[in-house]
C-alpha cells in the first residue's frame, strides 16, 4: 500500500512537471489520450449523461482549492455536462462548505456506475481554438459513459459566474456556522484580511508568483481610513483584523479604535468571519476572495486581481494605493440597512 501510494505521487509530480514544460508548446494537447481518441474517432450516436468534474488540489490552501471546484462546475455548463463532485481536501471543510451536497460524487460513477475517466488538456477560457478541441473530445465519447476531468488548477477567470449556486449551497449547510462567531449583532462589524504568511518570503526570494499578491500595510490603513471617514453607524464599529504573524507586525493599526487582532484563529473560523462580516476588506488572495464570493455584505477588493469581480453595487474596487470611488460608496452604504 506504502509502495503503490508513494509510485503514485512519484507519477503525477512528473506529470505535473511535463504539463508545466509544455503547456505553451503547440504540440501540448498530443500528450493526451483524448486528443488522439478525438481526432481518430467515428461519429457515434450518444448513450447516455457524461459528466466532468475539477478535482480541488489536495496541496493547496482552500481558496485555492474552491477555485478547481468552481472551475469544474463552471465548464461542465459550459461544455453541455453534467456536474461530478469530488470532495475537498479534508472532511472539515467539505461539510463545512456544503458543496457536494444533491451533487452526484466522481467515486459514486466511476465505482459504482462504471463510468470511465478521461483527462482533459489544459484550456485558456478565451482561446476559440482551444476550446474547440476540447468541445472536440467531449462530443467524440458521447457514446460512452465518461467522466471528464479536468487537469489540475484549470483556470477559470471570472469565478463569480457560480455565485448565487455555491451561496445557496453554503448557507444550507448542515454545518452550525454562527457559533463561533467573535461579532455581536450590536455592532457593524469590518473584517479586514491582511495576507502575509508565504508571501514575505516571496520579499526576499523575489519569487514572481509571490511578488504579484503583495501589498504594502499602507494600503489596507488606506482604505480602513477612507471607510470610516464615509461610515455613517448608529452602530458601534468593531474592526477584526485577520493574518498571520505577531501583534508588533501590525502597530500601524494601533490608531483605529475597537481594533480586534484575529492572528491565532484557525483558517475555518476566519473564512467564517469574513463571509458574515458587514463589511469585508479582502487582499489579493483566494482566501478572502472566496469569502467574498459568499458574503451578502459590502465588499472592498483589489482592482488589480488574477479572478474577476461582478458588476454590482455591494462590489467596490480599489487601486493599488487603496483609493476607491467614493460617490459609489456613499449610495452603497446609504443604501443598506445595516449601517441606518
Amino acid at each position: 500500500m506504502i509502495l503503490s501510494t508513494l509510485i503514485y505521487k512519484i507519477k503525477s509530480r512528473l506529470w505535473c512537471n511535463l504539463v508545466k514544460r509544455t503547456r505553451t508548446k503547440r504540440y501540448y494537447p498530443q500528450l493526451y489520450k483524448a486528443y488522439w481518441y478525438a481526432r481518430f474517432c467515428k461519429s457515434k450516436e450518444a448513450v447516455g449523461v457524461n459528466y466532468l468534474t475539477a478535482i480541488p488540489n489536495r496541496g493547496a490552501g482552500i481558496g485555492h482549492q474552491m477555485a478547481n471546484w468552481i472551475a469544474g462546475y463552471w465548464f461542465a455548463e459550459q461544455f453541455g455536462l453534467q456536474f461530478s463532485h469530488c470532495p475537498f481536501s479534508s472532511l472539515e471543510w467539505e461539510e463545512f462548505l456544503g458543496f457536494g451536497k444533491d451533487e452526484i460524487h466522481l467515486s459514486q460513477l466511476v465505482e459504482k456506475q462504471g463510468y470511465k475517466k478521461v483527462r482533459l488538456p489544459l484550456f485558456n477560457e478565451k482561446n476559440a481554438r482551444e476550446l474547440a478541441q476540447i468541445q472536440k473530445i467531449v462530443k467524440s465519447y458521447k457514446h460512452q459513459n465518461i467522466v471528464f476531468v479536468c487537469e489540475q488548477d484549470q483556470f477559470y477567470r471570472d469565478q463569480f459566474g457560480v455565485m448565487s449556486t455555491i451561496k445557496k449551497k453554503f448557507y444550507n449547510a448542515s454545518f452550525d456556522k454562527k457559533n463561533n462567531l467573535l461579532y455581536s449583532e450590536n455592532s457593524y462589524n469590518i473584517a479586514i484580511h491582511v495576507r502575509r504568511g508565504d508571501i514575505v518570503s516571496g520579499q526576499e526570494t523575489k519569487n514572481p508568483n509571490l511578488l504579484m499578491r503583495w501589498q504594502d500595510k499602507a494600503y489596507f490603513e488606506n482604505v480602513l481610513t477612507a471607510v470610516l471617514a464615509k461610515l455613517q453607524s448608529r452602530k458601534p464599529i468593531a474592526i477584526y483584523l485577520f493574518s498571520q504573524g505577531a501583534l508588533e507586525d501590525f502597530k500601524e493599526f494601533d490608531h483605529f479604535e475597537n481594533i480586534n487582532y484575529c492572528l491565532e484563529m484557525n483558517a475555518q473560523d476566519s473564512f467564517l468571519h469574513m463571509v458574515y462580516a458587514d463589511l469585508l476588506i479582502t487582499s489579493k488572495s483566494s482566501f478572502s476572495y472566496k469569502p467574498a464570493l459568499l458574503s451578502n455584505g459590502l465588499k472592498i477588493c483589489p482592482a488589480n486581481f488574477w479572478h474577476g469581480y461582478p458588476i454590482a453595487k455591494d462590489w467596490i474596487l480599489a487601486d493599488e494605493q487603496g483609493g476607491f470611488n467614493d460617490t459609489a460608496f456613499d449610495l452603497l452604504i446609504n443604501s443598506k440597512s445595516p449601517i441606518a
